[in-house]
Order: structure tokens, then sequence, then C-alpha cells
């Protein structure tokens, strides 16, 4: 097997694995804030076992360990945000609404990257909107909360996302991921009285929480980050991108298969799902900007997103 054909096999792994992170978010019977702070903390754990990262920590200016640290709590508040929708709706509507990173990041990221504006990619993020009535349309009305928070989660990966294209180069990955989850978790459990809804990060898991939480994190993020870093150097930016793009679509088969969610779900969902996939594989293919691939980082904080 060629290089090139052993990395698109690698990189369609991760998007797999991030494709189960919902499924564990539903099987997983922990309120969100638990959940994502326990995620958090063990990812952090074990990225503090490797020397490389506490030589990285070492070398941060004090400036860039709080800008990593900011971020980071916009990492939080996404996860946060992600795990809440797929606790008020179900796994299907959170990884949609989070497809919707398409329609923000127009707009959020020439404001944060300094780069040109593109009135292009904002209509193409416009155009998904009619999707977005379908799928509000093919869910349950108790389930309607699930796509607000989705859609804030979404929101959330446009900022997070452009700020990690800014600042990634400057630091390692392994590092700039063990700082920002780390801080990130830390942040969220204090923000745990401001954000009543999301349930108490001061839960202990039971024996099935606890494997599936271990699963979750060794598994579906610091394995799929550490496969990334390796694709990625044999890949086109545009191969990456698609397969990125492709984590929606595995998340809701998966779905489909392991939760039968397709039963509390209707056909307007699914089409409205169409209309949103369209408009994000449409993306790298109308976009004037050129395409760079996947940032690591970004790779390793996020598992739902729409990057270019």
């Amino acid at each position: 097997m060629t290089p090139g054909a052993k990395a698109h096999w690698q990189m369609h792994a991760c998007v797999l694995l991030w494709g189960f992170t919902a499924i564990l978010g539903k099987a997983i019977t922990m309120p969100a804030m638990a959940l994502v702070v326990w995620r958090m903390g063990l990812v952090t754990a074990a990225l503090l076992l490797v020397p490389r990262v506490w030589r990285g920590m070492a070398a941060l200016p004090a400036r860039l360990l709080l800008t990593y640290s900011g971020i980071g709590v916009l990492v939080a508040l996404h996860w946060l945000t992600f795990y809440g929708a797929i606790k008020l709706a179900n796994a299907s509507v959170a990884v949609s609404c989070i497809a919707l990173a398409t329609v923000f990041v127009p707009m959020v990221e020439p404001w944060i990257t300094g780069r040109r504006f593109e009135p292009r990619e904002l209509l193409l993020g416009v155009a998904v909107v009619p999707g977005v009535a379908l799928v509000v349309g093919g869910v349950p009305a108790g389930m309607r909360m699930g796509i607000v928070v989705g859609t804030v989660s979404a929101l959330l990966v446009a900022f997070f996302g452009a700020l990690n294209k800014r600042y990634v180069e400057r630091a390692d990955p392994l590092t700039v991921t063990c700082v920002e989850l780390g801080a990130g978790g830390l942040i969220l459990a204090l923000l745990t009285p401001v954000l009543p809804w999301f349930g108490s990060p001061l839960v202990l898991p039971g024996f099935n929480d606890a494997v599936l939480l271990l699963v979750l994190a060794m598994a579906c993020t610091l394995l799929p980050f550490a496969l990334s870093l390796v694709a990625l150097r044999h890949m086109s930016a545009f191969s990456a991108q698609l397969a990125v793009n492709l984590e929606p679509i595995y998340a809701i088969v998966l779905a489909v298969l392991l939760l039968n969610e397709q039963r509390e779900l209707g056909g307007m969902f699914y089409a409205g799902v169409a209309v949103i996939l369209a408009g994000v594989f449409a993306h790298p293919l109308l976009s004037r900007q050129p395409l760079h691939k996947p940032e690591p980082t970004t790779l390793g904080t996020a598992e739902s997103k729409s990057l270019d």
C-alpha cells in the first residue's frame, strides 16, 4: 500500500472514531457537564505522561499560555453544548447541527484570522438554511431545544477553529491540546454555578460509564489525534477536507445502526440533513480560498466540524 493510500485509510479511521463520540455521548448516562469534565481530564492526564508535553509547556510564553487556555474554554463549551444537544435530543440531531458551522465560519474566520471576507462562502452557508428548516420540522417538538443548543455548539466550532488556525503554529500540537483541554476542563467545572442546565461535574461514573469514558477519551480522542498527525503528512488538503466532512454521515449511520434513532425522526429530518451536507461538501469545491489541511490541534479538540 502506498503512503498516500495508507493515509486515506488512516484518516477515514479517524473520522469513524470521531463519529462514535456522539454514540458514546448518548450511551453514557452522566450529565453533559460531568461527561465533558471527565473526558477532558482523562485526555489531559494521558498527555501529561508525555515528556515532550512538559517541555513544550515550559517553553510557552505566559501570553501564549493564556491564549491557549482561553481557546480551551471555547472548546469546553463546544463539547458541553454538543453533548447537551445529544441529551436533549439525540446523536443524529446533534451532529446535524454541528454541520452548521459552515454557515458561521465565513462570518467569524475573516474577523479573527484577518483573511478576506468572501461573499460566495456566506451565500453557500445561507443555502443550507432550508435544510435547517426541514431538520426542525422532522424532529419531535420535545427535541427542538436540542437543535438550539446544537446550533450554539456549531457557532463555538467556528470561533475556536478560527483561533486555533491563527495560533496553532506557535507551539507543539500535543502541548497545545494538553493546555487547551486541561484549562478548558478546569474552568468549565468552575463555571458550573452559571450553567446549571448541564448538571454537576461532581458525579462519579459507574462501572459502565467509566469504561465508556475511557473509550471516549483514549480510543475516540487521543488515538485519532495521533493517527491524524501521521495521515496529514501524506494527504492533499482537498482529500483531508472531504474525509473530515464525512464525519456527520458516519455518526448518523452509526446512530441508526446502534441506537435505532430513525424511529424518532421523520423523513423531513433526513431530507434536511441531505441539504446541509450538500452545502458542507460544496464548500471546498466552490470556495475561492485555497484549501489548507485541517489543523492537527483542531482535529485533536473537536470531532464534529467543517473546516477549510
